[in-house]
């Protein structure tokens, strides 16, 4: 499987990734992931799986890691389609606030890879949008943060009004970027 890897919203360390995707009349056929590849592009090692389905208009961040356990995630459509957003958080970054947007769906092999020191989230766009996304870390509580999905000051052209935006009541509640617990 050959990647290839497209920086991505002029942040760096944002990718595209797309591998082999091989249709015919019966369907399709893709490699969803090889580590071999993945390492070889130099890209760090992915050790969980994580899914989620969601509704349309469901809301899912902006969440990110702080050390000593940050986390990347290479994030998977694999069902419907959602608005993809990544938020730079590392404050000596030229782009840092700033957040880069892609819809991911399920008609190709195309991924987003979001890097340690970036916040990420998305919006489910069709009736029943699936994620899946490989993390370079385990999920610990003590170091989980996120930053709110609409604050004003990232203007993420979110694809939902805040009125019919459906989250968690922990999503909802989230800091402003300007008051989040930020070492990156």
């Amino acid at each position: 499987m050959a990647l290839t890897l497209t920086p991505y919203g002029g942040l760096d360390g944002l990718l595209l990734v797309e591998g082999p995707f091989f249709a015919d009349d019966r369907g399709f056929f893709f490699e969803s992931f090889r580590a071999d590849e993945w390492e070889k592009a130099g890209l760090p090692r992915l050790v969980q799986d994580n899914f989620s389905r969601s509704r349309r208009g469901v809301v899912r961040g902006l969440h990110y890691q702080v050390p000593p356990r940050p986390v990347g995630k290479l994030v998977r459509c694999t069902r419907g389609r959602v608005f993809d957003v990544a938020v730079d958080l590392r404050r000596r970054s030229p782009t840092y606030g700033r957040h880069a947007a892609v819809e991911l769906d399920d008609a190709g092999n195309r991924m987003f890879w979001v890097p340690p020191g970036f916040a990420h989230g998305f919006c489910a766009l069709a009736e029943t949008a699936d994620v899946a996304y490989k993390v370079s870390g385990v999920w610990s509580a003590d170091v989980d943060r996120g930053i709110r999905w609409n604050d004003p000051a990232l203007a993420i052209p979110w694809p939902v009004r805040p009125a019919e935006a459906v989250l968690t009541a922990k999503d909802a509640a989230l800091p402003l970027l300007a008051d989040a617990d930020n070492p990156f």
